[in-house]
């Protein structure tokens, strides 16, 4: 089987026709089920419950606030033989709102505890504006309006206090399970993935996905490269991995579940290393038109990059200040980040 193909029909079949998956059953006591992001089916996110021996449940991942959340979950424990007030911990991979969102509505109405990295709810809290960032990277003036909105002091995060908080190597409070959290920083400062071990299943949230290359930074200023943050949290995907009928089943946020998280973390990493090469190629290439004058922005090197699908004038908003912080990224992690104008 190729690394990242689908072991679940049901969700490569959802995937493909743009529908919604049905709640699934992963392995004894672990079902999958899908929600909705906004009012779009297709790109939906996952959600996770996890039978404890006591009958207890963990859900990673809430999903999308709305609603049919609740109702929607509440449905679906019924078909397990559950209810709501079974739930006692909802654990949050990262601060998106396709993953958290309806993180209090689920605690108000089941009484569960909301756990997520310490990093997260820092950024949460602090809700900083990243105006500065939008300000260094020289976009055209008609553009900086649509990327403050999104990226900087106009960015709206939700608010979402943790009653757990979490860190690397703790194991989660799940009767007769060992799920492990690992600190997987790179898409946000606190991203985190659950292993299973027993059960060889291992949940990632966005962090690793079959065919979508995630996002780099998505959670606000950071003190380190989001960008080597993200590569030595992939690196660190390989070595939990095993060949064989021992290969850990990957749960992620989207798409569909697969087998292959070794050569799916190496392959992302690839990717990155492209994206670099790209960055690089492009800030060498203004340096020899420049021939001395002005330090090139950040946005004349991305615009020289050929990575972008459509290119990067067919970006605006949230999509292009993505795309403006990861080759600033891309660049620093290249030691070259010297050599851009810096507003």
């Amino acid at each position: 089987m190729p690394a990242s193909a689908p072991i679940s029909p049901v969700q490569a079949e959802a995937l493909r026709t743009r529908t919604l998956p049905p709640l699934e059953e992963v392995r004894h006591g672990v079902w999958s089920l899908s929600s909705t992001v906004g009012d779009r089916v297709e790109g939906h996110s996952f959600s996770y419950l996890v039978e404890g021996s006591d009958g207890s449940l963990v859900l990673i991942d809430p999903g999308w606030a709305g609603p049919d959340a609740v109702p929607r979950l509440e449905a679906a424990l019924r078909s397990v033989d559950h209810e709501l007030s079974d739930l006692t911990l909802v654990v949050v991979t990262h601060l998106h709102l396709d993953h958290l969102g309806a993180a209090d509505d689920v605690r108000r109405a089941s009484g569960a505890r909301v756990a997520m990295h310490a990093l997260e709810a820092a950024a949460l809290d602090r809700r900083a504006a990243d105006d500065a960032d939008v300000a260094r990277w020289g976009a055209p003036r008609e553009l900086t309006e649509a990327l403050v909105a999104s990226w900087g002091s106009g960015r709206a995060l939700p608010v979402v206090t943790p009653d757990l908080l979490l860190a690397d190597g703790d194991e989660l409070p799940v009767a007769g399970r060992r799920l492990r959290v690992v600190h997987t920083p790179g898409h946000t400062a606190g991203h985190l993935c659950v292993v299973e071990p027993e059960q060889r299943l291992v949940f990632t949230g966005d962090h690793v996905l079959p065919t979508i290359n995630p996002g780099i930074g998505l959670g606000g200023r950071t003190a380190s490269n989001p960008l080597d943050d993200h590569l030595a949290s992939l690196r660190a995907m390989v070595p939990l991995d095993r060949p064989g009928a021992d290969a850990l089943e990957v749960c992620p946020g989207h798409e569909y579940r697969f087998v292959g998280l070794a050569e799916r973390a190496e392959a992302l990493v690839a990717h990155r290393a492209d994206r670099t090469l790209d960055a690089v190629t492009a800030l060498d290439a203004l340096h020899a038109e420049g021939a001395g004058e002005a330090s090139p922005t950040v946005f004349e090197v991305a615009e020289r990059m050929t990575g972008w699908r459509g290119g990067l004038r067919s970006m605006t908003g949230f999509v292009l200040a993505s795309a403006l912080a990861q080759t600033e990224w891309h660049l620093r992690s290249a030691g070259r980040g010297d050599e851009l104008a810096t507003g």
